[in-house]
């Protein structure tokens, strides 16, 4: 398949997810993105994604995976003009992480309606501990101001970053938790030391069987402004089991999203805390990538 048939392919599934969960898509906001990073989606990997906090979305994410052979995904951003240049610490964070650790893949997140947003380093075979991101030039002063609060609570090492350009937010997802994060009191002592609402019942075990949780940081301020749980990916995706009403508009969309693997739908499901409470994110993988495979795999026991 060509470059331009693949752009055109990924932009119809985006579109017609899209229409299914009624949000706005513009095709001159998305078909320049996927163009411009188009030599990788013959085996990208792709998740598309809406949240439960809005009735009906209106946003759809989409992620892609983008191979660590091909063009530096930030240089590609500015080149094209989804990103400003600019002196900003967020400039230069991806190649401080280039620097410290072999990055397996990167990702590059945008929203049918937002447009280009961020860019992710992931190394799940060579985790980070909170101190060597925290020495990093370019990291925001906030991972060293809560490297004691992410220790008290078991967070310890991270095996992905995002940055968000638009934003200019980081956030950091930690890895390989300990049978201790999971436990009650740790995750309501962790809501209360950050501020946030406490989370019962549902949203509490929701929380508890969290395989990544990662964390929102600015480079202006010390506060942690959201916390995100995430259990793994499941491919039994049973929407009576969350811990938040699904509306129809959401469901149809995760079942019926296209993807290019047989066999129910793989659905990563997350649970963002603001001070205003919870909301769920919920994505459907529609394309898995070869490094997908594996850790897909690893995680169900099972072949994608």
């Amino acid at each position: 398949m060509s470059q331009a048939t693949e752009v055109e392919d990924v932009y119809s599934a985006i579109e017609e997810s899209a229409q299914r969960v009624g949000a706005p898509c513009a095709r001159e906001k998305i078909v320049p993105i996927l163009t411009a990073y188009g030599d990788a989606l013959a085996d990208a990997g792709i998740v598309l994604s809406v949240s439960t906090g809005e009735h009906p979305p209106a946003e759809l994410d989409y992620t892609i995976t983008v191979p660590t052979q091909g063009p530096d995904p930030y240089a590609t951003a500015v080149e094209h003009g989804f990103v400003a240049r600019t002196d900003h610490p967020a400039a230069t964070l991806l190649s401080d992480i280039r620097e410290q650790v072999p990055v397996s893949e990167y990702f590059i997140d945008g929203g049918v309606v937002a447009g280009f947003s961020k860019i992710y380093a992931h190394f799940p075979f060579d985790p980070l501990t909170v101190e060597r991101l925290a020495a990093l030039p370019s990291m925001p002063r906030a991972v060293a101001e809560n490297a004691d609060l992410f220790a008290r609570h078991h967070l310890h090492q991270a095996a992905m970053i995002g940055i968000d350009y638009r934003r200019r937010t980081v956030n950091l997802y930690f890895a390989g938790l300990p049978a201790e994060f999971g436990e009650a009191e740790n995750i309501l002592s962790l809501q209360r030391e950050l501020g946030l609402p406490r989370p019962d019942g549902e949203l509490l075990e929701f929380a508890r069987k969290s395989f990544r949780v990662y964390v929102t940081l600015s480079w202006d301020s010390a506060q942690v402004k959201r916390i995100c749980y995430a259990p793994a990916p499941v491919r039994d995706w049973d929407p009576t089991a969350l811990p938040v009403r699904i509306e129809p508009e959401i469901e149809k969309f995760v079942r019926g999203a296209r993807r290019t693997y047989g066999g129910d739908p793989i659905v990563i499901a997350a649970c963002k805390w603001t001070p205003d409470g919870a909301y769920l994110n919920l994505g459907p993988y529609t394309r898995v990538s070869p490094l997908m495979r594996t850790l897909l795999r690893n995680l169900t026991g099972q072949e994608v």
